[in-house]
């Protein structure tokens, strides 16, 4: 009895000792703008001051463009997922990305509302700061379906639609990333705004890609660091909370904007038949899939993404 006594003893410190060890490795206070600013906010990166927040931006390109590129990243991302993008259509056009509220160098949104009605109407700020009148506008994930809800909402500012993975008919995923999972657990909500293992952050963006070795380290970095600014954990929460993942679906018919979409064959969160649905449902809109790439292909492989987009534009 006393060495069963001293085993179980023992069990319970070395459990004591593991939940310590995994405390220690995955504490993870926010970190402030400040911060994170030097490293992920070089130029040609800008602030501008929108609905109470300070937008981080980038606006690249010849500003004579009679209709700017837009770009909008999905959920846990920011404008780095474009760079690819960026770097080959700003010699031609001008091509505006930005953090959306709740993600990346933005923070949060003050008021705490995340409905898509409202990040609708923070877009029409932006582009009313920015002086664009009408814009092509490119989306990915999340940001796919606020893309296509402003086309909806404001078919006047919207020049071309483009849609990558975009979210919009009921979900069908078939692996959906553990971080997305546990930040719509409300039970952990205490635990998970203080501890963020890093791992989690690369099991999460592995699960997007369709070749996870393409994941490297500087990538991995990105997407943890850019989730520990302050306020976006909660950020997250918040939205998945509000989220109406087919909200407006059945208006998607409506749309009468020239539309390509764009899908990663291996897509598991937003599987490709989500963008046969959008094909059928657009009027006169191309799709184009790529077999080996995942739910951000235009990061996985943003050369021969873009050079989609590019025969698009170019018609």
């Amino acid at each position: 009895m006393k060495f069963l006594g001293k085993l179980s003893l023992a069990v319970v410190v070395l459990l004591c000792c593991a939940v310590g060890a995994f405390i220690a490795l995955s504490w993870a206070p926010d970190r402030s703008l400040a911060e994170l600013r030097p490293r992920w906010a070089p130029e040609p990166s800008q602030f501008i001051a929108i609905d109470g927040m300070q937008v981080h931006i980038r606006d690249q390109g010849p500003r004579d463009d009679p209709a700017p590129l837009v770009l909008l990243h999905g959920t846990s991302a920011s404008l780095h997922t474009w760079e690819g993008w960026v770097a080959a259509l700003s010699t031609q056009r001008r091509v505006i990305s930005l953090d959306l509220p709740g993600f990346g160098l933005t923070g949060p949104f003050p008021d705490g509302d995340y409905r898509t009605d409202h990040y609708s109407r923070f877009i029409v700020a932006v582009l009313d700061h920015l002086q664009v009148p009408k814009a092509t506008l490119a989306g990915n994930s999340f940001g796919g379906q606020l893309a296509w809800q402003f086309a909806l909402a404001y078919p006047q500012r919207v020049e071309r639609l483009v849609l990558v993975d975009a979210a919009g008919y009921p979900r069908n995923a078939t692996s959906v990333p553990i971080g997305f999972r546990l930040a719509q657990i409300p039970a952990l909500a205490p635990l998970m705004s203080k501890l963020l293992p890093r791992s989690m952050i690369e099991s999460s963006v592995r699960n997007v890609y369709g070749d996870p070795d393409k994941v490297d380290e500087a990538l991995i970095d990105r997407y943890y660091e850019l989730t520990l600014r302050a306020g976006n954990r909660q950020a997250l929460r918040q939205r998945f909370a509000q989220a109406q993942w087919s909200e407006g679906a059945e208006r998607i018919s409506e749309i009468k904007i020239p539309t390509l979409i764009i899908w990663g064959g291996r897509d598991g969160l937003i599987p490709p038949d989500n963008g046969e649905r959008f094909k059928r449902d657009i009027a006169g809109s191309q799709l184009v899939v790529f077999d080996d790439l995942g739910h951000v292909p235009h990061e996985e492989d943003p050369q021969r993404t873009v050079a989609a987009l590019q025969r698009f534009l170019a018609e």
